[in-house]
């Protein structure tokens, strides 16, 4: 048990650091700052309102006192993590026994967002809402709240990127065999998801708090945070985000796969997505999980990613498909229909950016290689409720430019019978129907393109093949730094003076700087989560990536230097967010040295 927990946690921060956070932190950074602050409010025994003739109102207002609305950040990350791993877990479950419709939570969550948004940008609407609940006799008032609903809301819209722990609670929850391990599981990886979401909503609140602007400014933050919550519910709800997330580099897929592919994770996490099913692809082998590198099924075993072609026995049949889409009449489809032809079995669900970088690839190699006698077939598996809506499945296929059949694997089955474990996962096919290759999650583009051009020889002697598709493949490979935080409360990696806590105090650059490490110069304070800069503060870092990025908050600028050549001014301001530092085509070693003018704040260096 103590296995899923530490694993679960670990997948859980590791998923709250990733890019697919990136949609609601404008929410989450601004949540706190959305409190009404010092403004007066009426005394007790006062609702602001008029109290019907005759009666005297016994309904109270919660003064804006410091001490009741610094919980905020707690309440918004406390609610996020619960909606979320109880929608993830139950969602399903619930919606099917009362006959709702599956994507009813997450046009919930929006609904949420935009009232609550629309109540701080337009006080007489927040007014409205809380009438109804003035009449209740000892009721406590509080236009700002602890920020739990907008958290319940919030959890009902975030995304975030697949892995196998998410994807066996996604598996358990839609097929309703949900036990003790499930929830323990789920518990875990919710706390994981909200402690780097929580460090963020403090620094935000701590930031506006220590610099005064929340006090002086406060009705302008509350119509931020109100136009913030608006513009995140329009966004998701028409799937602007996508392109966002796209296009930032998977730079966490390393550090997932290395907490929850290694053999005791994948065990773990095998055995709780199959207990309870029966039926093809059902095994309680530890260790014959898809996430645990194999493809089951068959005859032998496939090693995941490998470079040269491998006979994993028969490939599972297409099973319990509930709809098709791109096929002629929507047509279901078999593999034993497609023998003779080389065949791609592409695990996604639409949502998942990891899917959805990987897309360009397999539309790639199916517009190349259809006319020589190759297929694609993207098992469309939900990881969410709205998931398993048909239309939504059908609308964002399209808009992704899927053109290749899709299979509707709402109920698992094709899933369970490849013993799957992974969003985005692809299984190569031969002509003869036998699993020759496997691949779970991001990169390794190229191989896989070389591995289906080399069937297809095989299989079609005399074919003529184009040229390779040539797609960019933008997942980091690299060795490369590992994440640093700039903060007491984590590990630090700094060479020369150790950083000293809560206080200001005066450093020096070492003589020389370790591989991978920080070291400062000039005066700053390191508190828990960031060290903020005082009077010629500077910074050096040696990395090894292609990008640099460091989340900054505070007013103020940062002049980079890269290997002693000044590359850009960056102008700070506002709640802490990710700044991108450097960029180049190839990951290299560098030394970065920032200039930091007093005020600004750095919490976090992260790499792709």
């Amino acid at each position: 048990m103590y296995v899923l927990v530490v694993v679960g946690l670990l997948a859980g921060v590791i998923t709250s650091i990733s890019p697919c956070v990136l949609p609601v932190l404008p929410v989450v950074l601004t949540a706190s700052a959305t409190r009404s602050g010092d403004r007066e409010r009426p005394a007790s025994g006062s609702t602001g309102t008029r109290a019907p003739a005759g009666r005297t109102s016994s309904t109270r207002v919660a003064p804006a006192t410091a001490g009741r609305n610094r919980w905020r950040p707690y309440g918004v990350v406390a609610g996020l993590v619960v909606s979320f791993s109880a929608s993830t877990l139950f969602g399903s479950l619930v919606l099917s026994a009362l006959h709702l419709p599956q994507d009813l939570l997450r046009d919930a969550g929006i609904a949420v967002l935009v009232v609550i948004g629309l109540s701080l940008v337009v006080p007489r609407f927040g007014e409205l809402l809380e009438r109804p609940f003035a009449r209740l006799p000892r009721r406590t008032v509080n236009p700002d709240g602890n920020g739990f609903g907008l958290g319940l809301g919030l959890g009902l819209l975030y995304v975030p990127c697949a892995g196998p722990v998410l994807a066996a609670i996604a598996v358990v929850g839609a097929t309703h065999h949900i036990g003790f391990r499930s929830v323990v599981l789920t518990g875990a990886f919710g706390v994981g998801v909200g402690l780097p979401l929580l460090a963020l909503a403090l620094a935000g609140d701590a930031v506006a708090r220590r610099t005064g602007i929340l006090r002086r400014r406060a009705r302008s933050f509350r119509l931020t945070g109100g136009i913030a919550m608006i513009l995140v519910a329009a966004a998701v709800g028409l799937n602007l985000t996508d392109g966002l997330q796209r296009n930032v580099p998977g730079y966490t897929s390393a550090l997932q796969k290395s907490v929850e592919q290694n053999s005791t994770a994948t065990g773990q996490l095998h055995r709780l997505t199959t207990s309870g099913h029966s039926g093809p692809g059902a095994n309680t082998d530890s260790g014959s999980g898809a996430g645990a590198g194999s493809a089951s099924g068959g005859e032998g075993t496939c090693t995941e990613g490998g470079q040269t072609l491998e006979n994993c026995g028969p490939a599972p049949e297409l099973t319990g498909i509930t709809g098709w889409l791109n096929t002629p009449g929507n047509q279901p489809l078999s593999l034993a229909g497609l023998r003779g032809k080389v065949v791609l079995i592409d695990f996604w669900t639409y949502s998942c950016i990891n899917c959805q970088r990987t897309l360009p690839h397999v539309e790639a190699w199916y517009r190349d290689y259809h006319k020589d006698g190759f297929d694609v077939i993207g098992v469309h598996t939900p990881e969410f409720a709205f998931e398993h809506v048909r239309a939504n499945v059908r609308s964002r296929a399209g808009a992704l430019g899927v053109k290749y059949p899709v299979a509707i694997d709402n109920n698992y089955a094709t899933w369970n019978a490849y013993s799957n474990q992974y969003w985005p996962a692809e299984y190569l096919v031969d002509s003869t129907g036998v699993i020759r290759h496997v691949s779970f999650g991001e990169g390794d583009y190229d191989g896989t393109e070389t591995q289906i051009r080399q069937l297809l020889a095989d299989a079609h002697p005399n074919v003529t093949l184009s040229r390779p598709s040539g797609v960019a493949d933008t997942t980091p490979t690299e060795q490369q730094t590992a994440e640093t935080y700039l903060g007491y409360k984590y590990p630090q990696r700094v060479t020369g003076d150790k950083p000293t806590h809560d206080r200001a105090a005066a450093y020096r650059f070492p003589a020389s700087l370790t591989p991978d490490t920080f070291a400062l110069s000039g005066t700053w304070t390191d508190r828990s989560e960031a060290a903020t800069a005082g009077a010629g503060a500077k910074l050096e870092l040696s990395f090894q990536a292609r990008d640099v990025y460091l989340v900054l908050g505070g007013t103020g600028t940062v002049t980079v230097r890269v290997n002693g050549t000044t590359t850009s001014v960056l102008h700070v301001t506002g709640v802490p967010r990710l700044y991108t530092l450097a960029h180049t085509a190839t990951a290299r070693r560098g030394l970065l040295t920032l200039d930091v003018t007093p005020g600004v704040a750095a919490y976090d260096f992260t790499f792709g």
